[in-house]
Formats: structure tokens, C-alpha cells, sequence
């Protein structure tokens, strides 16, 4: 879970620099929305270490970045209406977790960045062009589990050759 969040706040990073560029310009300070279809509660422990690594960063909430939460209280039909309500804000940048709240997001705007926290597969689902270059303004982390998982296998055995067996631990159902 740390790692991922690592790598957000690393994508989140680099999409707020180009804001940066602009607001030392302008004193703007940058906003990001965050949308996801849980609970503020249900996502209360990954936001408060999503705004510590950021912090680390140099980033405070309040000071020299604000955020706009919209959490959809379980209710996937809200998420394109609260997608709306973030591109009407003018916000710099959406961070969405989960596969329906980047659907939204993309179907939102074709300009404000989307880094989304996760997606199994964003081509199939149309939120990228490709892996290797996603084009648009969605990019962000993805699990891709099933379709990469012969390439893992290549890449294992290419950093260890004398491997003869491997083994696959997961949750039942997972």
C-alpha cells in the first residue's frame, strides 16, 4: 500500500510541477481534487498518508496546495456529477481511485490531468491509448495483474537464471 501511494505522490509530483511553473507566475496556488466512489471515513487513511508523503515533498495542504474531496458515499451514478462539479472548480489536477471514478473523470474533461491510484486495465477500458504512451490526460498506476504475469515470469528469469520454480501466493477469490 506504501509503495502505491509512493508512486502516486510521485505522479501527482511531476503533474503539479508544470502548475508550479505557471503559479510562481501568478501566486496561484495549485488545486487538486480527489474523487472516489467510498466514504470520506472509507478513505480517510489512505488521503492522510497520501498528504504525508506529499509533505515530505514540500507540499502542505493549506499552504502551497489546496484539495477539493468528492467522495461519492457508495453511489457509482454520482461519480459523473461529481467529476462535473471538479472540472467547474477549475481545479489544476484530479486524483481519482478506482476504475469508475476515472471513467468519470475522463468523460469529465479532456484537459484538466487525471493520475489515477489504480486500474486493472485503463486500454480496455478506454481511459489510455497504450501502456507505453497513454496519450490524453490520463495516466497513473495499474495493476495490469493478468496480462503481465508471463512478462513477470521473463523478467524473473532473466534476473535469475537458474530458476526452476516459482510460487504464487493470493487471496482466496483475488
Amino acid at each position: 500500500m506504501k509503495h502505491i501511494i509512493g508512486l502516486l505522490v510521485i505522479f501527482v509530483t511531476l503533474a503539479a510541477c508544470g502548475v508550479v511553473a505557471t503559479a510562481q507566475q501568478t501566486a496561484k496556488v495549485p488545486r487538486i481534487g480527489f474523487l472516489d466512489v467510498s466514504t470520506a471515513s472509507g478513505s480517510a487513511v489512505l488521503l492522510q498518508a497520501f498528504r504525508q508523503e506529499l509533505s515530505k515533498l514540500g507540499w502542505i495542504e493549506g499552504k502551497n496546495i489546496t484539495f477539493d474531496y468528492r467522495f461519492a458515499e457508495g453511489q457509482f451514478k454520482r461519480l459523473p456529477e461529481l467529476a462535473a462539479d471538479l472540472v467547474r472548480l477549475k481545479i489544476d489536477l484530479i486524483v481519482v481511485s478506482g476504475i469508475g471514478a476515472a471513467l468519470a473523470a475522463k468523460k469529465a474533461t479532456i484537459t484538466t490531468p487525471i493520475v489515477m491510484a489504480r486500474a486493472e486495465d485503463p486500454v480496455a477500458l478506454g481511459l489510455v491509448a497504450s501502456v507505453a504512451w497513454p496519450g490524453g490526460n490520463v495516466t497513473g498506476l495499474s495493476g495490469l495483474s493478468f496480462e503481465l504475469n508471463t512478462k513477470r515470469l521473463e523478467v524473473l528469469k532473466d534476473a535469475l537464471p537458474k530458476l526452476a520454480r516459482v510460487g504464487l501466493l493470493r487471496p482466496p477469490g483475488g
